[in-house]
């Protein structure tokens, strides 16, 4: 397969949210070999159909120190998230230039559709944790830095327009 173009901040299709998966079909396991390749090409530990404009609800993870370790979901919910929180520099190739630290719960539990189309519940911890609610906020038409208070967002945003010219 291969990389596919990431869509720009503030291309519409990014505040929309994703259309749900009825069935794991050899065209969705052919989006996320592309969606892989694309994040590893950023390189990045996750990436959401939607970044790349294709609006179902698909995702990759992979925030393992050695590549090939990407997990395929799709449809992936949040069941359980732990009370402690975890914060991390957040940036997202949608918006290259810039990042802000969020506030995420350190651990999920997450259910999906795996890559043999069977439901699958895994618990994620740290930095694997951050990119899949990463990923679940765009896939629901959400960026990183509506986590931000409006003042904070604002300064983002004024700062990644004046990068971009």
């Amino acid at each position: 397969m291969s990389p596919r173009a990431i869509l720009r901040w503030p291309d519409r299709r990014l505040r929309t949210p994703a259309a749900e998966v009825l069935a794991v079909t050899d065209e969705v396991r052919a989006i996320w070999a592309d969606m892989i390749d694309t994040m590893e090409a950023m390189p990045g530990v996750g990436l959401a159909a939607v970044q790349i404009g294709v609006m179902q609800r698909l995702a990759v993870v992979d925030a393992s120190g050695e590549r090939g370790q990407a997990i395929r979901m799709a449809n992936p919910e949040v069941l359980h998230a732990s009370v402690e929180p975890r914060e991390h520099e957040e940036a997202s190739p949608c918006l290259p230039g810039v990042s802000a630290k969020i506030v995420r719960p350190r651990a999920v539990t997450v259910r999906f559709l795996n890559a043999e189309g069977t439901v699958e519940e895994k618990d994620f911890v740290g930095l694997w944790a951050t990119s899949v609610q990463h990923q679940i906020d765009h896939l629901a038409g959400r960026m990183y830095f509506d986590r931000l208070s409006k003042t904070r967002r604002d300064m983002l945003l004024r700062k990644a327009r004046k990068r971009t010219g």
